[in-house]
């Protein structure tokens, strides 16, 4: 490895080693719960791998030992991730010219990547390189991946279940909610999830959490479109 390539894996190590620190008890919690849930260990670097969202990843073993169907679950899995979509719009894919590299850069794009890459926005992104970048992404992942192994090791060689660890799925979603609410407080979005959820209970109790997404969804598609036509009018 060149001493240039060298400097910027380890610049792309800096930038993002806060946000891997928080990515390692969400890890262990993974790990844990997907054990206790009756999965062996080596499912827990399974869904890290193939999945690799982690909010997903927690909703994947609800979904799974909930018995959903494939085609409830597949929606589910676009509704709560669709946001991925936007994040592409801004990538700085023209700093990746591997075909592999920019493969895994697309596979490999969190919510907590896109916050690290997208703090240098407009001619800042020019900062960015293909090393700095992949080095940001896989560090990231081992982050989330290792500690979920360990986790998930632990937690089948315990004695006992642990009860509770299913309202890690939970609280993940509220810190969630909470930042978003710091991050722009819009007091009209928290009532409408909530509405819409009750709805989905009130029609069925089964099939909540895929309705409350779909209807949470027709409602963000229909404001944006709406605050659209307002500017152009």
């Amino acid at each position: 490895m060149s001493p240039t390539i060298r400097s910027e894996v380890t610049a792309g190590v800096r930038a993002s080693w806060t946000v891997a620190l928080g990515l390692l008890p969400l890890g262990l919690a993974f790990g844990l719960l997907a054990s206790q849930s009756g999965f062996a260990w080596w499912w827990t670097p399974v869904f890290s791998f193939v999945i690799y969202a982690g909010s997903m990843e927690f909703l994947a073993i609800s979904l799974v030992t909930g018995g959903v169907a494939p085609l409830s679950a597949a929606v589910t899995g676009f509704l709560v991730n669709f946001r991925h979509i936007f994040y592409g719009l801004s990538y700085p894919v023209k700093a990746v010219t591997s075909p592999v590299a920019k493969a895994y850069g697309v596979y490999a794009l969190t919510d907590e990547t896109y916050a690290i890459l997208s703090a240098h926005r407009g001619s800042s992104w020019t900062a960015w390189t293909q090393p700095k970048i992949m080095a940001v992404q896989v560090f990231c992942q081992a982050s989330w991946v290792v500690p979920g192994i360990v986790g998930a090791l632990v937690g089948a060689a315990l004695p006992m279940d642990i009860e509770g660890l299913d309202f890690a799925l939970t609280a993940l979603f509220v810190v969630l909610a909470i930042e978003a609410m710091s991050a722009r407080r819009d007091v009209l979005l928290p009532v409408v999830a909530v509405v819409t959820g009750v709805v989905g209970l009130l029609i069925s109790r089964d099939q909540m959490l895929l309705i409350g997404l779909t209807l949470y969804f027709v409602f963000l598609v229909g404001r944006f479109l709406w605050d659209r036509r307002k500017e152009e009018a």
